[in-house]
């Protein structure tokens, strides 16, 4: 190598890191121009609906069905406050009324590009229910990757904050900050499915779940027969990654007389309460309370819950019905 070979090529080394320096900053502005084009954007509060594509369904049990629908982007998250749930708008094709129905999303809420649903499909039952549930019968019927349905949000009195902070709005009261170390939940039929919002917040979620590595939970999970309980698999597994925080009790109005249950049978009453889904009164101290979850039919919530919280000492303020 001659020396004005060997000086060519140390003049311009300078040249060749600048170009290189230059080239990575050039990829660093590329990949945050892209970032910010991709930047996840949630889609609620909505004040007007918009639709929604079934992308797919998956049949749980002979009457209960899964239903995931797409977001407009595949980056979007839907944005939904812990315990609000949305409303789905349809038409009736029988009579052109408008039908609005409310459902909580059992997906977890860091979710992108889709939401899931888990709804029970009620048929026509006359004379008692001649048209059955108008709304689940539509989203039955809807075709994959074909079918919409109008959605807005968020709706709904209740919030969970994390870390035992709730934001509440008793009928009839204003808004009320509460906070919990514990909470009971009493679900019935499709009432799980915010429970179960709730409890991806405090136990799975990689967004929520460290704000909540305190939190105790109890559920009491009432249905008709063994065969409507909903999201058992999912709920049971909960059980067993978390035995020191979270357990899950059954209660059914019958069992078949061949069939196998190791669980309630009967309405939900105190002493049911009380074995299974109460925590002791050391755990629920001005400093250390529990506040109770109820989401369920009327009539359950009315003649069942409440006469045995009041007999278990609770008053309005220890409890929020979803």
């Amino acid at each position: 190598m001659t020396a004005a070979m060997i000086h060519n090529l140390v003049s311009e080394q300078p040249l060749v890191a600048g170009a290189a320096a230059a080239m990575i900053l050039l990829a660093a502005t590329l990949i945050i121009i892209k970032q910010r084009s991709l930047k996840i954007k949630t889609i609620l509060p909505l004040d007007d609906f918009i639709s929604v594509l079934l992308i797919d369904k998956k049949i749980i049990s002979h009457d209960t069905r899964r239903f995931t629908f797409a977001l407009p982007h595949e980056s979007d998250l839907l944005g939904l406050a812990i315990g609000k749930h949305l409303s789905l708008q349809c038409i009736d094709h029988k009579t052109g009324a408008v039908v609005q129905r409310s459902y909580t999303p059992t997906s977890d809420d860091y979710q992108r590009g889709s939401f899931s649903l888990v709804v029970k499909v009620y048929p026509n039952l006359p004379p008692k229910f001649p048209n059955g549930g108008i709304m689940s019968q539509y989203l039955d019927s809807l075709e994959i990757g074909k079918d919409f349905v109008k959605m807005r949000g968020p709706k709904g009195h209740v919030e969970y904050l994390h870390g035992g902070k709730l934001k509440c709005k008793p009928l009839g009261q204003p808004v009320q900050q509460r906070r919990c170390s514990s909470v009971v939940m009493l679900a019935g039929g499709t009432g799980v499915t915010p429970m179960l919002q709730i409890l991806h917040a405090i136990f799975t979620s990689p967004v929520h779940a460290s704000k909540n590595q305190n939190m105790q939970v109890k559920l009491l999970y009432a249905n008709q027969t063994p065969d409507d309980v909903l999201l058992k698999e999912e709920l049971d597994d909960l059980a067993r990654k978390f035995p020191n925080r979270f357990s899950i009790w059954y209660t059914v109005d019958r069992v078949g007389d061949d069939e196998k249950w190791k669980y309630s049978v009967g309405f939900i009453n105190k002493v049911m309460i009380e074995e299974h889904c109460w925590f002791d009164k050391d755990n629920n101290s001005k400093h250390n309370k529990t506040q109770v979850f109820m989401c369920g039919p009327p009539p359950m919530i009315k003649f069942a819950c409440i006469p045995a919280l009041k007999e278990l000492g609770c008053s309005e303020n220890d409890w929020v019905i979803f």
